[in-house]
Parts: C-alpha cells; structure tokens; sequence
C-alpha cells in the first residue's frame, strides 16, 4: 500500500474506544470465556467501521455467477441433529474455479489443505515444505487490501507495535500447534480447526471455510444434507448453516461464509479474535448485521502467556 493510503486508513480508525460483546451460554471444552482483557478498548461503532472497511477491500471474494447453491431442503433447529439426508443434489451446483482458485490467496491456500490429520489425537508434524506453504500464503494474505487495512486499524490501536510483529502473532495463534486429545498428541491448531476442520469423537469438529466444504465435495468425501439459514446478503460473501456428512462423520450444524476471499475469512476472525475474545463481536458486512463467535484455547499457550485460537465463526439466527 502506498504511505498516502495508509496514513488515511491510520487517521481514520485512530478514534474513539469503549467495549463491548456478550458471550454464549457455555464454551466447548478447553475452550475459555475469562479471556485476559485487551491492553486497549475498541467500541462497536469501530468493529463495525473496519469491518465494513474489511468488506469493501475484499477484492478477491466471488462475484456474481461465480458461485451457484443447491439448497434444497431447510430444516429446523430440531431437525438439524437427526443427520436425515434431504438433498438430492450437491450443494455447489457452480464454482469459477478458473476465476478463484487462480488468484494467489486461493491457490496456496487449497495447497495447505492436505497438510493434516483429519482425526484428532494423531500428531500434525509439519514438514519444511509445510512451513513454507504456510509462509507463501501468509506473504500472499499480507499482500492484500484487506490485511493491509486490518494491520493498520491494530497498528493505530496499539495492539502491534509493526507489521512484523503482528504477523509473527497471527502465524503463532493460527498455525502453532496443541493438543485437543487431552495431552495425548499436539494435533491442532486454530487454522486446521476453523479452515480444514478435524473429525473428533465421531463428529465433525470446525470447518467453517467454503473451499475446503467445496473441495471436500468435489473429491466425493462431502455428502450434503440441507441447510438451516441462508443469510440475507444477495451477493457474496453471504453466512449458510448447513448440515452434512464427512467420511461418514456428521456435522449437525456448520456455518460458514460462502464466497469471501481467504485473507478476508482470516482478517475477520483475527478482528474478532483480539478485540471480543471468547464472545460474540457484531458486525456489519454491506450494511447488515453479522456476529462471529470466537473462542481461545484453554490448556496450553504460546509466547508470554498468549491463548491460541480455538474457534471462530460467524452464528446463524
């Protein structure tokens, strides 16, 4: 980004604090709510501010026609848990492969996808090669409008002292490893949890990225079941519940924005992640309301004291 452009993004998110949040009823387990507080306070005027900044510099996400969904049959919150399967069809009628899955964000992102373990309790051993898809796609992710605009809003809040600093946090919470088997394995991480997702205990666990249900649909391990909300956004990226089955394994209730770019589902989620830690951070998205519910990791930590990520996703009604 040229100095002029950052500067103007640094006066405008310079502003006001204040705080916010509620949290949901009860975490999953090594999932926490008493998150330490923030150094700094950020107001929802702000969350909603850069997030609608967020938005709007998503240059990579879907256009029109660039994504096409199958819905089919929606169910209710009671129905959701039965597994019952009411779709004739696949989910993704159409998906611009050539158009996406191109751009520099998509391709090394679909490259880390088969980097783990889908069950837990397996260690994740990352290799040199790993690391480096790890680092090409965050070069990628840090390329772009949208990380450029959220590294400037955390760097005039105070939260990162530069751009190095923040990126070397963001890799330590995302992609730094622990155990979700009880000590038994470090076999996750907050990246592998929310993008790829894991099998845990017979269930689906995560997964709340479009490509990978995409890609796990497409190679034939994704059995699409119904949906249960369909957000009210009439371009993308737009908010799906969905039920489905993988490898056999049952994701009773899924959520997940649909046709957002990579850099943007991550700068969403690490937005959430360190200013509503452990609750629910409201959002605007195009001029509607959307909520992410983020959780930190419990058990084990990284650097001074710092919690992983857990979970991030956007809540559907």
């Amino acid at each position: 980004m040229a100095a002029a452009l950052g500067l103007l993004w640094f006066l405008a998110f310079a502003g006001v604090g204040g705080t916010g949040g509620s949290s949901l009823a009860s975490p999953l387990p090594g999932q926490r709510r008493d998150a330490a507080p923030l150094a700094v306070s950020v107001s929802e005027r702000e969350l909603s501010s850069v997030s609608e900044q967020l938005y709007g510099a998503d240059e990579n996400r879907a256009g029109s026609g660039d994504i096409v969904l199958h819905l089919q049959h929606r169910v209710t919150a009671d129905e959701a848990g039965a597994g019952t399967d009411y779709a004739a069809q696949r989910l993704f009628s159409y998906v611009a492969e050539a158009r996406l899955f191109s751009r520099p964000t998509f391709s090394r992102f679909l490259a880390l996808l088969d980097n783990y373990e889908e069950v837990t309790g397996h260690d994740e051993t990352v290799t040199a090669e790993e690391e480096e898809e790890e680092e090409a796609f965050l070069d990628a992710v840090f390329q772009t409008r949208v990380m450029a605009t959220l590294t400037t809003f955390f760097l005039a809040k105070g939260l990162y002292p530069s751009e190095e600093a923040f990126r070397a946090d963001l890799k330590a919470m995302w992609f730094g490893l622990y155990s979700r088997s009880g000590g038994k394995a470090l076999d996750s991480s907050g990246f592998e949890h929310v993008f790829h997702g894991e099998i845990k205990k017979g269930k689906v666990s995560g997964c709340h990225s479009w490509v990978q249900l995409y890609a796990l649909e497409r190679s034939g391990r994704l059995n699409y079941l119904s949906y249960s909300y369909d957000g009210p956004w009439a371009t993308f990226p737009d908010v799906l519940a969905l039920q489905y089955r993988w490898n056999g394994f049952l994701k009773s209730i899924g959520s997940t924005l649909v046709g957002s770019s990579p850099e943007f589902d991550l700068a969403l989620y690490t937005l959430c992640y360190k200013t509503r830690p452990d609750s629910q951070c409201r959002l605007s998205l195009g001029g509607k309301a959307a909520t992410i519910q983020t959780y930190s990791w419990a058990s084990s930590f990284y650097g001074d004291n710092q919690r992983f990520v857990a979970s991030s996703y956007p809540l559907s009604p």
